[in-house]
């Protein structure tokens, strides 16, 4: 791949001018100028196939013309108001008819947001304090949300680990943690805390990993007997899995969910949605000063994104489109399958037909976050960098498979698969 003056003059002003020289999203010296449709151009004019996909938001693929155009339409009319907008308010209808826990919808702007005041609202509805998650669990980059997130040395404590500077001693009182897909050790925390536990907060699919047999439903019934909060964090899932999200794909029905990347078509939009008596704390006049939880967001539910929502999720809404999404994924996911198989790499490729990607272990499964920490971070690294020398742009562990991504796509991918694998083998081990 060429790296022309431009490019390379960007990286130099990134590196003066940011910390780490990036966003603080994907480390990279390749400066995206535009995508379109299941594909990316750098500066220099390097053509890939987007899997990174903005980090999952553009399902539909880049520039979709259906919600260019709706967003072109509303950008005559006044970009944002601070005050209730139709689109707005068309957006919360259309997720609450999506969504099998969805009552009520308030907006914010980000993932982050979103599963903050998640948490706070379960602490408001519940009047406690703690919140369980789960280990290697992503739920933003709030004090709360990086309890746990990546912690180097995972045991069986289910006190929280916090992995950041910065976060106050005081907050690793209010998480507790479990291992993911161990319903068992979940639910003996959850009946130990159970009159201290305002929630449970768990990504249906966590990362990469699907939950086991019976894990969500566990879950749901133990939270459930004590009147905890069960809250699904969608960011990723919704709308992505299924129409209906995680809790549509995998047949469990949380309190709380939250929702963003798809749900805001490409633009700044988050939401959280649920049933009205939690929601109801939202709403001075129905809860009183006392049980009033004020959020307010600038951007919170702007025309601009909620028209780029509504028109990425009627495309989305179509007859076919998840049949689509998810034969494509598979096509890709077989071929990674094979082309390491077939190079005789040991991995273990996790996921859904619609976001995936190896595991470059020894072990024979790889079900929590634990056993991540087997995995040999060189062999992916070794294999992004060599997917990137053939087109192929993806995040440092997930492929996110969109509704654009065509046949031809397929192809590069699964033969630059074939390359890459073949590559490794020939190489000296990476230890």
């Amino acid at each position: 791949m060429k790296n022309n003056s431009e490019e390379q003059h960007l990286v130099e002003t990134a590196r003066r001018v940011l910390p780490g020289g990036s966003f603080g999203n994907i480390a990279s010296e390749i400066i995206i100028r535009e995508g379109r449709g299941g594909r990316v151009w750098d500066v220099s004019g390097n053509e890939y196939v987007d899997f990174l996909l903005g980090s999952g938001p553009m399902l539909v693929g880049h520039a979709n013309a259906e919600v260019n155009a709706a967003v072109t339409e509303q950008l005559g009319r006044g970009t944002t108001f601070f005050a209730n907008n139709e689109y707005g308010i068309q957006l919360a209808a259309e997720i609450v008819e999506a969504m099998d826990c969805a009552e009520q919808v308030r907006f914010a702007s980000s993932g982050t947001e979103a599963d903050a005041i998640a948490m706070r609202a379960a602490r408001a509805y519940r009047k406690r304090s703690k919140i369980l998650k789960f280990e290697g669990g992503y739920h933003g980059m709030s004090d709360y949300g990086l309890m746990s997130l990546w912690p180097s040395g995972a045991g069986n404590s289910a006190r929280a680990v916090p992995d950041s500077a910065g976060i106050p001693d005081s907050v690793r009182d209010e998480m507790l943690v479990a291992p993911f897909n161990d319903l068992k050790a979940a639910q003996q925390l959850i009946h130990a805390h159970r009159d201290e536990l305002a929630g449970v907060i768990v990504e249906p699919m966590q990362r990469l990993l699907p939950p086991a047999p019976g894990f969500l439903q566990g879950l749901r019934d133990i939270t459930a007997e004590y009147g905890i909060l069960l809250i699904f964090d969608e960011v990723v899932t919704g709308f992505r899995l299924a129409y209906g999200g995680g809790q549509e794909y995998y047949g469990v029905t949380p309190d709380l969910c939250t929702l963003g990347k798809v749900v805001g078509g490409g633009y700044p939009l988050s939401a959280i949605a649920g049933k009205a008596e939690i929601m109801a704390h939202f709403d001075k006049a129905k809860v009183g000063a006392e049980g009033f939880m004020p959020q307010v967001g600038t951007l919170s539910g702007n025309p601009i994104a909620s028209i780029a929502g509504l028109a990425t999720l009627k495309i989305l809404k179509r007859p076919g489109a998840y049949e689509k999404l998810h034969a494509t994924g598979n096509a890709i996911r077989t071929g990674l399958e094979k082309a390491l198989h077939d190079a005789g790499i040991p991995a273990v490729v996790k996921g859904e037909p619609v976001m995936f990607d190896a595991y470059f272990t020894n072990r024979a499964k790889v079900d929590d976050y634990r056993d991540t920490l087997d995995v040999n971070p060189k062999v992916t690294r070794r294999f992004n960098d060599l997917l990137r020398e053939r087109g192929i742009f993806k995040g440092d562990s997930k492929f996110y498979i969109s509704l654009a991504h065509d046949e031809k796509d397929v192809r590069n991918a699964v033969n630059a698969f074939q390359e890459a694998a073949s590559i490794i083998a020939k190489e000296p081990p990476l230890a």
